[in-house]
C-alpha cells in the first residue's frame, strides 16, 4: 500500500509487577500502527489492556513493515525473530497481497508456512497463536473512486482462506472485518492519512483480543 519500510521493535514501559507474558507481533502496517503513535498500536494497546487487568506482560516484540506482504515476511523471519517461545503470537498479514494483485494460490501456502512458524515460535502450542483477520480498506477515503464492492469481496475471499487454515492448525482466529468496516459510517476509526485505521479503533481490536489472550493462561 503506502511504500513505507520501517521495522520497529522499540520497546516501551516496563510491565507492572514483573515481566510473566511475552509478545511477538508478527504483518504488516496495521501491526506497525501506521500513522498512529506508538502508544496506539494495536500490540501496545493490547498489553496495556492486559496490564490493566492484573495480568504482566512484557513489552510486544513488532515485526511489521508497511507494504509487506506474505512473502515478504517470510523473507525477514529467519533475521528478525530472537526470543522463542513466546507466550503470544500473532499475525494479522495479506492486504498487501490482495492491493498487488497477488495469486491466492501463493498466500495459501505462504501463510501455510508463516502459521507453521508462528506455532514453533510460540512453544509449538497451537493455542498461544493468534490469527488477526484482514481489516477491510475499501472503507476508507483512500478507496473513493475504486470499486469498493471488488476490494470487500477479496478481503472476503483471502480472509476465508486464512480461517480455514487457522482451523485446520488449531489456532485462534480473531475477526476484526466486520469491525473494521464501521470505519465506512465512522470516520474517527481511520487514521489521518485516510487509508489505515486509527488509535481509537485499534483499542477495539486490543480490547477484542484480550480475552482470547487471557484463554492463554
Amino acid at each position: 500500500m503506502i511504500p513505507l519500510l520501517a521495522l520497529d521493535t522499540a520497546a516501551h514501559s516496563p510491565a507492572a509487577g514483573g515481566d510473566t507474558l511475552t509478545y511477538l507481533a508478527l504483518g504488516d502496517s496495521y501491526t506497525i500502527g501506521q500513522s498512529v503513535p506508538v502508544g496506539q498500536r494495536y500490540p501496545v494497546q493490547a498489553v496495556s489492556q492486559l496490564r490493566i487487568g492484573g495480568i504482566t506482560c512484557k513489552d510486544p516484540e513488532i515485526i511489521a513493515v508497511t507494504g509487506w506482504t506474505t512473502a515478504d515476511l517470510l523473507a525477514a523471519m529467519p533475521a528478525v525473530v530472537s526470543e522463542p517461545p513466546y507466550h503470544i503470537v500473532s499475525l494479522l498479514i495479506g492486504v498487501n497481497n490482495q492491493y498487488q494483485g497477488q495469486s491466492q494460490s501463493a498466500y495459501r501456502e505462504q501463510f501455510t508456512n508463516l502459521l507453521q512458524q508462528c506455532i514453533h515460535l510460540a512453544g509449538d502450542r497451537p493455542s498461544h497463536v493468534m490469527v488477526l483477520s484482514i481489516p477491510d480498506y475499501s472503507v476508507t477515503p483512500f478507496a473513493k473512486g475504486a470499486n469498493r464492492p471488488y476490494i470487500a469481496a477479496q478481503i472476503d475471499s483471502f480472509n476465508s482462506i486464512s480461517r480455514q487454515i487457522s482451523g485446520d492448525y488449531k489456532v485462534q482466529y480473531l475477526d476484526i472485518t466486520a469491525e473494521s468496516r464501521k470505519a465506512a459510517a465512522d470516520l474517527s476509526l481511520v487514521a489521518v492519512d485516510g487509508l489505515h485505521f486509527s488509535g481509537k479503533e485499534y483499542e477495539i481490536w486490543a480490547a477484542m483480543m484480550v480475552p482470547l489472550i487471557e484463554e492463554m493462561q
